[in-house]
């Protein structure tokens, strides 16, 4: 109750800024004398006017840029641990990098965590001048980096990174069988740049490290099977577009087309069939994935980029590739798993910055314990919103979209598309083309090309198309005489699930008190009105296409407000799901560290087998014994935790069923379980370790794992997976059920 009567009584993005511009003012009234030194003097942080002033001066010398007092007010709010909502192009990077340099000076580890690798190596290359002035190094990583690379960069006082590279590092370290192999250090600081996207539409998405298994087993002849089932007869989708489901006609078209077998008798073959079903209907190509260079490529859709290095789970993978006629690759087991909120909470000290925090301050204060300190802009925003344009169709919105581009393309100003996937970036151009209007498209298959064509974006007659991703992190500069045009002209070709995704396109306009405009075209055909308002009445359109009915505007508002609300149900159940998990976690890398830190594995096997312990020694010697022990432990450990993560992940899929029958709460019921499975673990550690020290041949020479059944994976992947992708178990039961019933009556 007393943390409901806080939240009512402070008010989003309410936080107190005025003793950070008192400072700011304290600084101004320092900066001739420091502007008139020869030669800056170390910036002491215990007196953060005179910190803010060299560091004022110390950008302008360096970088040419003096930061506004709105930037040193955002610095301070940063080292202060709040999100600091900063619009865009009121440089949120600088301001960033002068509050990651205070923490380094305060004797801090700094983590600058961003949303892909292109802002990370940017911003940590952009600053390095700046950072180097102050006396702080700076380093950066990204997907490519190699473990040498990002050693080194790990050991910079300020280090840049892509929140999905930082947690990759993290699981890859809890399965290193040697401390040399490491490579995080212990998190201090972790200070978050576009902080909504990575804490919260990034935090539905667990990070996954995999072991190599198998070759997977998605078959193109069910691929095919299911290619010829038609939706609505044979299948049918959720509103949500999450889930489908055979129809009884559908399961009866595949048992026959499978020689008449019983689909619900034979777990393999329909786990097979919902695999292939669930890549045919649910995923899209250039919408979820790129197929490129001979393989599937996952686009990220909270960034709109490919997610280089990162696959499905669970068979999904294999059935995506079958589906496109491609050749299986391997198969994997989750090795080990963690959340971005269990992530982002291991740091003790947290703050972060985006143009878009008081919209979900919500999520910020019940994950993250963060509040939003809104910083006003350097000049006022002058940007000209227009109201949506609704219409019936989605051909008449398309058209409508033609034409509204042509028509301003025709005075000279320049043009930004926002469209919602590749598929629709790339048709909308090819239409624009048609009509003699040269475009530059930019999505997922050309974003090594984004920040040159971001750079154009502001350029006279310039059209640019762009999927979510649009530029996100860099300004758009306008060129010679467009400010006279009305600035950079933004069109959304539709409503985002988040209305901060929209905010964040139309923010592409009207940086620095500079002119602009912006608008959306929404179609009542879209997939948000579809998947998240499909019972609403919908007011017809007029003869010329446009729907002018009020009614029409507020279902858009309502399928987006219920979007908003299915997402941030989506992270809290993620956290609910996986909170124990983190801390078992904990647990086990208490006890992996002792072991591969410490003797924990010699002393553990002495005391459990002392006598085939003090044969191996007097035969195989001291050093080689303690790294057989230590080895062993360790392989054991880690594989008796994977089979745990599996064991819970079967118990999350059948807890509904279970507490159902017994009327309990499924989460109460999957921590009981939890806690009763967590406590057979070590014991089946110590007893596989034991069985192995007894029968694995260990000499002065020394061991091969092998040889005592210690196969490791032979390579690792990353999963990107959305929590419970097909459902619960349930849900399933109940459709299988429904549709066998059907059938029945049939018969």
């Amino acid at each position: 109750m007393s943390q409901l009567v806080r939240n009512l009584l402070d008010r989003p993005g309410s936080a107190n800024i005025s003793p950070f511009q008192r400072i700011t003012a304290a600084a101004g009234a320092q900066e001739d004398r420091i502007k008139a030194l020869e030669e800056l003097p170390p910036p002491r942080i215990e007196d953060l006017a005179e910190f803010c002033a060299i560091a004022r001066e110390a950008a302008d010398r360096t970088l040419g840029m003096r930061p506004f007092d709105v930037q040193l007010t955002g610095a301070l709010a940063l080292l202060s641990g709040y999100v600091a909502e900063m619009a865009t192009g009121e440089g949120k990077t600088l301001s960033g990098a002068i509050a990651a340099a205070g923490y380094a000076l305060r004797g801090k580890r700094v983590h600058v965590i961003s949303v892909n690798d292109y802002l990370a190596r940017r911003d940590a290359e952009w600053m390095e001048p700046l950072y180097t002035a102050l006396g702080v190094t700076v380093g950066w990583i990204g997907q490519d980096s190699t473990p040498e690379e990002r050693r080194e960069a790990y050991g910079k006082d300020v280090t840049y990174g892509p929140v999905s590279e930082l947690g990759f590092d993290v699981l890859r370290d809890r399965v290193a069988t040697d401390p040399a192999d490491m490579i995080v250090p212990e998190p201090e600081v972790a200070l978050v740049d576009e902080a909504d996207s990575v804490l919260v539409d990034e935090a539905r998405v667990p990070l996954v490290l995999a072991g190599a298994a198998d070759t997977g087993t998605g078959a193109p002849e069910t691929a095919e099977l299911v290619r010829r089932l038609s939706r609505g007869y044979h299948y049918e989708l959720d509103d949500q577009r999450r889930n489908v489901h055979l129809t009884a006609k559908g399961t009866d078209a595949v048992e026959k087309a499978l020689g008449g077998i019983n689909l619900y008798e034979s777990p393999e073959v329909l786990t097979q069939i919902n695999l292939a079903l669930h890549a045919h209907a649910l995923l899209v190509r250039d919408v979820d994935y790129l197929v490129r260079d001979g393989r599937i490529q996952l686009v990220n859709q909270s960034r709109g980029r490919v997610a280089t290095l990162q696959r499905w789970p669970d068979g999904l993978q294999a059935a995506v590739e079958a589906k496109e006629a491609l050749p299986a690759t391997e198969s994997g087991e989750v090795l080990d798993s963690i959340t971005i909120q269990g992530l982002i909470r291991r740091y003790p000290t947290l703050c972060g910055m985006t143009g878009t925090a008081v919209a979900v301050e919500e999520h910020f204060r019940e994950f993250y314990d963060l509040k939003v300190a809104v910083i006003p802009p350097n000049k006022a925003c002058i940007r000209e919103d227009e109201p949506d344009r609704l219409y019936g169709s989605a051909a008449d919105k398309e058209q409508a979209l033609v034409d509204e581009i042509a028509s301003v393309h025709a005075t000279g100003r320049p043009i930004l598309v926002g469209t919602l996937d590749v598929s629709e970036s790339e048709r909308l151009a090819k239409e624009l083309r048609k009509e003699g209007l040269e475009c530059v498209v930019l999505n997922a298959k050309n974003d090594a090309e984004e920040a040159a064509i971001i750079s154009e974006a502001g350029a006279h007659g310039a059209i640019t198309v762009s999927t979510q991703m649009a530029g996100r992190g860099t300004d758009i500069r306008l060129g010679d005489g467009v400010a006279e045009l009305g600035g950079l002209y933004v069109i959304g070709s539709g409503r985002h699930a988040s209305s901060r995704l929209d905010d964040q396109l139309r923010g592409r306009a009207g940086r620095q008190g500079d002119p602009g405009g912006s608008v959306f075209l929404v179609s009542l055909e879209d997939d948000l009105i579809q998947r998240f308002a499909p019972d609403e009445w919908l007011p017809p359109a007029d003869h010329d296409g446009r729907v002018r009915h009020k009614r029409a505007v507020y279902v858009v508002g309502h399928a987006q407000r219920v979007a908003e609300g299915a997402n941030m149900e989506i992270h809290r159940n993620t956290w609910r799901y996986t909170r124990l998990l983190e801390h078992q976690r904990d647990l086990v890398l208490d006890q992996r560290a002792k072991v591969l830190e410490g003797d924990a594995a010699s002393e553990a096997l002495e005391r459990a087998a002392p006598e085939r312990w003090a044969e191996l020694l007097e035969t195989a010697g001291e050093k080689v014994l303690r790294e057989a022990a230590r080895q062993i432990v360790l392989y054991h450990l880690d594989r008796c935790w994977t089979e745990h993560l599996a064991f819970m992940a079967d118990v999350r899929e059948g807890i509904h069923l279970r507490a159902l029958g017994h009327r309990l709460v499924p989460i109460d019921e999957f921590q009981r379980e939890g806690v009763e499975a967590y406590k057979r673990l070590m014991d089946e550690v110590r007893s596989r370790s034991v069985e192995t020290l007894e029968t694995m041949p260990i000499t002065a020479d020394g061991f091969d794992p092998l040889d005592g059944g210690l196969k490791r994976p032979t390579a690792t992947w990353t999963y990107l997976v959305q929590d419970n992708p097909f459902g619960n178990a349930l849900d399933r039961m109940l459709r299988r059920m429904s549709g066998r019933k059907g059938r029945d009556d049939l018969d």
